[in-house]
């Protein structure tokens, strides 16, 4: 079932989280575990981050560096394959423009097509690391809404250099795409945002995914301005519950988000991390309920490195 399918036969408020692939020479059994705590609360999906390559220096024999390209976690579609096939959950695994090539996201779908998995988030991504802006890789895309356009073409059976397929089994992609109630970190402002996601939404995005937040008002805005300019799909809320102190200052800088200044002041009073995770579910859970009255179709969980945290808030929600 797509994702909006799942949502609308739910009936109430859904649930579901993220996570990521295992670091390149790690196993896959950690991250069941942590799916172990969370699919009590049974999902409707679980959404699988995709990773760009970066350039890192390695020691050579010789005693020199060597500049090499590395990505730290990879198997972004075998971890869906196996995270549908262990709990017959929804997986939807990432396609992101940072790092790809179009080719390279050709082979990533027809894999996808014939594992079954046809349901997608379409992203930007991140810029490289060493980059001081973002680069698209050679032969990539700039923007989501390019990448967008190759699976759409996909979907009518075509190749990225116009042939015929006859592979296309079953279902065709269904995806979502992500919405910044702060609006996005390099545009000029909230309309203009809203203007490029509404041009998605009319280019066959079916459902919205919110970056994170911590001022429930910054997403009712940004649902109300999206309502205005004819977005009509769900908009799903994403929320991550603070488990360090550290991240008072880490988050707003790496995902250009604000906290309310209640907040801020409750994490200045901790005297360690374990005092910063008590207010972070705590003020986690007062965000859910606040959402669930106002009728959210779901909540989704950024549960990187904050497994149980989530599990305490889903555990007195649903």
């Amino acid at each position: 079932m797509k994702v909006t399918e799942l949502i609308a036969s739910h009936g109430k408020t859904g649930f579901s989280f993220e996570v990521l692939p295992p670091l390149k020479g790690k196993g896959i059994a950690q991250l069941f575990r942590n799916i172990d705590i969370l699919k009590e609360f049974n999902p409707l999906f679980i959404n699988i981050t995709t990773h760009r390559s970066e350039m890192v220096y390695k020691n050579t024999p010789d005693g020199l560096y060597q500049k090499v390209s590395e990505r730290s976690r990879p198997g972004t579609v075998a971890v869906a394959a196996a995270i549908q096939q262990k709990y017959n959950i929804p997986a939807v695994p990432h396609i992101i423009c940072s790092g790809f090539s179009k080719i390279e996201t050709e082979y990533a779908l027809i894999d996808l097509n014939f594992l079954g998995i046809t349901n997608i988030l379409i992203l930007r991504g991140d810029k490289a690391k060493h980059e001081s802006r973002f680069i698209p890789n050679e032969n990539g895309y700039s923007h989501a809404s390019e990448l967008q356009l190759q699976i759409n073409e996909f979907n009518r059976g075509y190749f990225i250099d116009g042939t015929k397929m006859d592979i296309i089994t079953g279902e065709t992609f269904s995806y979502g795409v992500a919405g910044y109630p702060e609006k996005h970190d390099e545009s000029p402002n909230l309309d203009m945002d809203i203007a490029y996601l509404k041009q998605k939404i009319d280019n066959g995005a079916e459902y919205v995914v919110t970056q994170m937040f911590f001022d429930n008002s910054k997403y009712y805005d940004f649902v109300d301005r999206c309502r205005k300019a004819g977005i009509n799909v769900p908009i799903i809320p994403g929320l991550r519950p603070i488990t360090t102190i550290g991240q008072l200052n880490i988050l707003p800088k790496v995902f250009h988000v604000d906290m309310p200044m209640q907040l801020v002041s409750e994490l200045m009073k901790c005297k360690d991390d374990n005092d910063a995770k008590e207010v972070g579910v705590e003020w986690c859970k007062a965000q859910c309920l606040d959402l669930m009255a106002h009728g959210v179709p779901s909540i989704h969980f950024y549960s990187l490195n904050s497994t149980r945290s989530v599990e305490r808030v889903a555990a007195s929600i649903y």
